[in-house]
């Protein structure tokens, strides 16, 4: 950890923001192979979950304004990751879909993801690890 008083470092704010900035040190060089970045592969995991969604809701759904939700899936249509489809029924309306090279990373993004996941866990033992992760899904759902 750093040099901050031990006052700060016991912070549970101080924690979880280090714990998810060492999540990205270890995890945003495996992803760089794929030729994305962990909040793309993000986006690819959300649109590539089900039915084709609209930018609009996936923008909802992962708390991100309108117009930052645009760029990024310029971004991911740019390499060729995601295309935009009108929606049946709304013209107006953009869904984004997946292209086979956006599935083939999003596979591989989330094998990556664990690998990353398990090397920040890697000091805990796999109860304590299993523990973690259930704290703290129940910590999100009380949102």
């Amino acid at each position: 950890m750093s040099s901050a008083p031990l006052a700060v470092t016991q912070r549970l704010g101080y924690l979880l923001k280090h714990a998810q900035l060492r999540l990205a040190e270890l995890a945003e060089p495996l992803y760089a192979p794929l030729g994305v970045t962990g909040r793309q592969l993000a986006l690819l995991t959300l649109f590539g979950d089900g039915p084709a969604q609209s930018q609009q809701d996936g923008a909802a759904r992962l708390g991100v304004d309108r117009t930052t939700m645009v760029a990024l899936v310029d971004e991911l249509e740019a390499k060729g990751l995601v295309r935009r489809e009108v929606a049946p029924g709304d013209r107006r309306k953009r869904l984004v879909v997946l292209t086979p090279e956006g599935e083939r990373v999003r596979e591989a993004g989330a094998e990556v993801t664990r690998k990353a996941e398990a090397l920040l866990l890697e000091p805990l033992s796999a109860d304590d690890a299993e523990r973690l992760r259930a704290a703290l899904h129940q910590v999100v759902r009380a949102e």
